[in-house]
């Protein structure tokens, strides 16, 4: 289906409006450039901290992938630089080195979206210009707001799990009752300055069925739930996929989750995370909060990070 012949759910005057209705420009200050990690406050950090009581940690990243496919077109690279074989002149002692490269702004790669990775209209968050990216790097709003790591209390809400499913199909959307009604059905309430982990099933899916072009058919999140996000005051928002439906319905923008989230909101995403380890844990301890950790890597300028979070029990 081309662009031109796909439904409209949100025509452009309604994102329009939307993206002004839940904009945090000037919320925190016209130099803010935390966006809405200013919610994570030292007092709710402490808080999510009380939350480990098993002492158990589970994964939410997927591996490195280093095979080229329909999902993965810009596979990441890992090769040896050095073999045992090798004497730099240490005796006995040898080495084993290699390289790791990852285009990871795209489909596969668990990582973490800066708040300089998406500009609509000509600016970033906070009214910054979009060219204040240039081939040196960004110059504002870039991953070293997150240099000392992220940590909160996370939330996953697993909608499969709520409508019965496996998993979303492709082009599915995530509707705010379905975010409602998993708070409900799990017992656990997104509140001020969360890190909201949303799971479609697009990891198990992709195990269970093989690969497809993701990039042009993934479940996720409705426009609309930017005003849960909002009136939650999420801090930051991940997902298995990454975060937006394809293809979108939204008139004139592909990534409308992308620019209401980290252009509107100054909320950072989490893309391509995984799941599928954590679901069963949460639900043999019957909890789906827990202390969440991450730890971008500092890149001066970067838009972003390959990340591997942990959620703590």
């Amino acid at each position: 289906m081309s662009p031109a012949d796909r439904p409209i759910d949100v025509s452009q005057a309604e994102f329009q409006a939307l993206f002004a209705e839940v904009s945090n420009w000037g919320r925190w200050g016209e130099d803010d450039e935390r966006g809405a990690l200013n919610l994570l406050t030292p007092d709710r950090i402490a808080a999510a901290a009380r939350l480990v009581s098993e002492g158990e940690t589970v994964t939410l990243s997927r591996t490195l992938d280093t095979r080229s496919g329909l999902d993965n077109p810009e596979p990441a690279e890992h090769h040896m630089t050095m073999l045992t074989d090798i004497d730099i002149g240490s005796g006995t002692l040898r080495f084993g080195k290699d390289y790791v490269g990852v285009d990871y702004h795209n489909d596969t790669h668990s990582h973490l979206d800066a708040l300089c990775h998406v500009a609509f209209d000509g600016t970033l968050y906070n009214g910054r210009p979009s060219a204040s990216i240039t081939s040196e790097g960004a110059t504002t709003n870039t991953v070293e707001v997150l240099k000392d790591g992220l940590v909160g209390r996370g939330v996953l809400l697993d909608v499969p799990r709520l409508r019965g499913v496996p998993w979303l199909e492709p082009g599915e959307h995530v509707r705010v009752r379905d975010l409602e009604q998993a708070e409900r059905e799990q017992g656990v309430e997104v509140g001020c300055g969360d890190i909201l982990l949303v799971r479609t099933g697009h990891t198990r899916r992709l195990a269970e069925l093989g690969r497809w072009d993701t990039a042009g058919a993934k479940a996720g999140l409705h426009p609309a739930t930017a005003r849960y996000l909002s009136d939650r005051e999420v801090a930051v928002l991940g997902c298995d996929s990454n975060s937006d439906t394809a293809p979108s319905t939204t008139e004139g923008v592909g990534f409308p989750i992308h620019a209401l989230a980290l252009n509107a909101m100054g909320i950072h995403l989490l893309d391509y995370l995984q799941f599928e380890d954590l679901v069963p844990v949460c639900e043999r301890l019957e909890r789906w909060e827990f202390l969440f950790t991450a730890a971008p890597l500092r890149i001066v300028g970067g838009t972003g990070s390959p990340l591997n979070p942990t959620a703590i029990l």
